[in-house]
């Protein structure tokens, strides 16, 4: 009888274990394909201020315009890090034609807006309710990621609606799948793709980003998350396509990028 309940202790502390260190071990066993670097590999934009040999600090180019949304004070859906929204903000300044796929609540959109030299144009593409109420799931794909196009798809108000630079903003209401990319060909400086993350739709995007990045452009891509059940088409298409592109995943970021040469 004490045998049994040693065993039976054991197994409950080693469960409980795997509890507490699932991220843990989820990342032991999903390692990350794509090669990890620092922010300052991404563009000179990022370079700190060099004190001395331990010590960097910000430069004046890292001042940007942010707003920060609380998910659970404004039950706003989709957001990305304030880190991750700082990267964004910082690309912005330097780039005049900018896509989104994907615009939720318009957080993003906004922050690129905000920070994008005056003249600079943002074209961005969601779903409304009407549209996802036909979307119909591929066999195979992430039923968690299909069920977030629709929970992503819900507004038709966003938040740099009625700004001042919303005049910045081309919204599209359309299916990425059937975007036409002709006269968009070699035109953005800078891509953010955080659409759709069923594997279909996540291919689709990045092949058309492919074709509509302007030589010395960005794309980058959210969500890459090796181990996380709604991400793992985005995974597992960009380990893929790294086969053949240069890709590179940002530290402390679950974001990718790459550079058009």
């Amino acid at each position: 009888m004490t045998k049994l309940i040693l065993f039976f202790s054991l197994l409950a502390n080693i469960l409980l274990l795997i509890f507490l260190k699932k991220k843990k071990i989820k990342n032991f066993f999903y390692r990350k394909n794509i090669n990890t670097v620092s922010i300052e590999s991404i563009n000179p934009i990022f370079k700190h201020k060099i004190i001395n040999s331990e010590t960097k600090f910000p430069s004046d180019s890292h001042v940007s315009k942010m707003i920060l949304v609380h998910d659970k004070d404004y039950n706003v859906k989709g957001l990305i890090s304030d880190y991750e929204t700082w990267i964004l903000s910082l690309m912005s300044k330097i780039s005049l034609n900018i896509f989104e796929f994907g615009t939720c609540s318009g957080k993003t959109t906004y922050i690129m807006a905000l920070n994008s030299p005056p003249q600079s144009k943002i074209k961005t593409i969601t779903l409304n309710e009407d549209q996802t109420s036909k979307l119909v799931m591929n066999k195979g794909e992430s039923k968690v990621a299909f069920k977030n196009i629709k929970n992503e798809s819900s507004y038709n108000q966003f938040i740099f609606s009625n700004t001042d630079c919303e005049n910045k903003i081309e919204i599209s209401y359309e299916n990425s799948m059937d975007l036409n990319i002709e006269n968009l060909k070699n035109k953005y400086d800078l891509i953010f793709i955080d659409g759709g993350h069923t594997y279909s739709v996540i291919k689709n995007d990045s092949e058309k980003a492919l074709q509509m990045v302007r030589k010395n452009g960005y794309i980058f891509w959210h969500d890459y998350i090796p181990g996380k059940t709604s991400t793992k088409d985005v995974c597992k298409y960009l380990n893929y396509l790294s086969k053949n592109i240069n890709i590179f995943h940002i530290k402390d970021t679950n974001m990718c990028f790459y550079k058009k040469e």
